[in-house]
């Protein structure tokens, strides 16, 4: 009876935890149906639903973003499996710790036929020789690892760990995964807050999607606290002002899909356009905060690198290409540091749009004349044949010239003369404008004088 009385309690007990957890970890999704979000990996016939469809997954690392989902797929993982499930942090654990598990995982085997799955959150955390004490018994199929980890496992965990683990990449969910996480939260009345009775305007639902940056837990959290406040009002539906209290930031005027966007990016761009740097890490913060992409704003900035400065400074492409890589690399908030860099580069940088003028007046002539032959003289004569007729004659090498210039006509007749590219006075291009000018006058001297 005191036996039956224990479980009656401990049961009750366990029921009351679960119903004061956080909501993220009410919400937890208990089977794959349930998991929003990684299709790349959960998608029919991929990889990592092909390992839990058949219950027999390798180590695995799971390296994503906070709030993408992998503790819950290495729960998921386990459960589907049915193996001895270990959760470890590498926050409170050691050495002796990982030993111990191992004796544990070895009984079990031994004992009930049972695998023993050892998660380990936050597995770069383990320094180098608590990464060595797993190595033997993941070889050996003592245990299976899953790691999970926010930082590159190339630079965090140890190469012979990583040789016999597969690293699985999670993606920061989707706007739209987490408005279904949202939304099931605000409806499901077992798990999730679907009994308070309390629905969502759609710009708050905005604002909230926007604000979580794609970490389904920071969306859960900030919609708990905002719902709370909800009740304690006596409100029915929360709005944009019930989630600025509850996320403590303001909800900025802009619309992703919408007039405020293009305003917005159409500054930025400006800005940059008019040489003004303040003004345009001003527009880069509005965007980033209001949730905009960041390799959007990436994007845009390698195209402006090459439309608006172009050969005036040369290296402007290449900063942008790499503020485009380091924001991908590192993801935000810390990729707002080279974006910003990138964006004041830009801003500073000698302007010239000759390159993109170039192209549209070369554009329009192959849109006007359509595929006008090659000159014979340009033409590649790999063939004997081609040589007999005339491919490759009259070609003259530049490098066998003084200067490297020779008169030679380059463009179809019907062209003869056009002039596409028209560098102008500022940076790099002032010095290509001089060089193009000497290469023009030597091409008028006839005949080119051979090098010695």
């Amino acid at each position: 009876m005191r036996s039956r009385g224990r479980d009656l309690f401990s049961a009750h007990a366990e029921g009351e935890a679960r119903r004061r957890a956080p909501l993220a970890d009410r919400l937890r999704p208990q089977t794959i149906a349930e998991f929003v979000g990684q299709d790349h990996l959960l998608g029919p016939g991929r990889v990592l639903r092909d390992a839990i469809e058949r219950g027999n997954p390798p180590s695995l690392i799971l390296w994503g973003p906070p709030g993408s989902g992998k503790t819950t797929l290495a729960y998921l993982i386990g459960r589907a499996a049915a193996v001895h499930f270990v959760p470890f942090s590498a926050v409170f654990s050691g050495v002796a710790e990982v030993r111990r598990l191992i004796d544990e995982a070895r009984d079990q085997f031994r004992f009930h036929q049972r695998r023993t799955i050892l998660f380990v959150d936050e597995i770069h955390r383990f320094n180098k020789a608590q990464q060595d004490a797993f190595l033997p018994h993941v070889e050996d199929g003592t245990i299976i690892l899953i790691g999970a980890t926010t930082e590159n496992p190339s630079f965090e965990v140890i190469a012979p760990l990583l040789s016999r683990t597969r690293v699985l990449v999670l993606e920061p969910l989707s706007a739209e995964a987490v408005r279904t996480i949202v939304v099931r939260a605000l409806t499901d009345r077992e798990r999730g807050l679907g009994a308070q009775e309390v629905s969502i305007a759609d710009a708050a639902l905005d604002f909230l999607v926007q604000h979580s940056q794609g970490d389904a837990r920071v969306a859960l959290n900030t919609l708990e606290f905002a719902t709370n406040l909800a009740v304690a009002a006596k409100k029915s539906s929360i709005d944009v002002g019930l989630l600025e209290e509850a996320a403590q930031r303001r909800a900025l005027r802009y619309d992703r899909a919408g007039e405020e966007h293009y305003n917005v990016v159409s500054a930025f761009i400006k800005s940059m356009r008019g040489s003004d740097p303040d003004a345009a890490v001003y527009w880069l913060v509005r965007m980033i905060e209001a949730g905009e992409d960041p390799l959007f704003i990436a994007r845009r900035m390698v195209i402006f690198a090459a439309e608006d400065i172009g050969n005036a400074d040369p290296q402007a492409l290449q900063v942008a290409i790499a503020a485009k890589d380091a924001v991908d690399f590192v993801g935000l908030p810390e990729g707002r540091i080279p974006l910003a860099q990138a964006a004041t580069y830009l801003a500073s940088a000698p302007k010239s749009n000759a390159a993109y003028r170039a192209l549209l007046g070369a554009t329009a002539d192959v849109e006007t004349h359509g595929a006008l032959p090659v000159p014979l003289e340009l033409r590649n004569a790999p063939t004997r044949m081609m040589k007999s007729l005339g491919y490759g004659a009259g070609y003259l090498y530049p490098h066998d010239y003084e200067g490297s210039v020779v008169p030679q006509q380059y463009l179809p007749p019907a062209l003869a003369g056009r002039r596409y590219y028209e560098p102008g006075d500022e940076g790099k291009e002032a010095e290509l404008k001089s060089r193009l000018a000497k290469c023009a006058a030597q091409r008028a001297t006839e005949p080119p004088r051979k090098k010695r």
